[in-house]
């Protein structure tokens, strides 16, 4: 299984950013997508999840903000990230979980500064 992350990048405050998440080498349905983010000294957290019939969860750090989406067919995850904050700033990684497993992507840097 491989995770392609991309997207990332240098925003400003209140700006928009849509990042995508690429799987391959595995059967795409029955699965758990999700987006992770990580900034130096603390945890890994949940952005948001979204099962194969497109149910999703959402952190309340990006609560109301951010829109999850799938694509079964082409194998992709989306995150569309909006109204961005300095405190939005963070390494973001794709996260596959199927049948016990999880799988991570490499990981794309948002950097949230004007």
């Amino acid at each position: 299984v491989q995770l392609q992350a991309s997207g990332g990048g240098l925003v400003q405050p209140g700006g928009s950013l849509r990042l995508s998440c690429a799987a391959s080498g595995v059967i795409f349905g029955g699965n758990v997508m999700g987006w992770y983010r990580q900034t130096p000294g603390k945890q890994r957290e949940l952005v948001a999840s979204i099962i194969s019939n497109g149910a999703a969860n959402y952190g309340d750090s990006v609560k109301g903000r951010s829109t999850i989406a799938r694509d079964n067919a082409k194998k992709m995850v989306y995150l569309q990230l909006n109204s961005l904050k300095p405190e939005d700033t963070a390494v973001y990684y794709c996260k596959l979980s199927f049948r016990g497993q999880d799988y991570w992507g490499q990981g794309t840097q948002v950097t949230v500064s004007s």
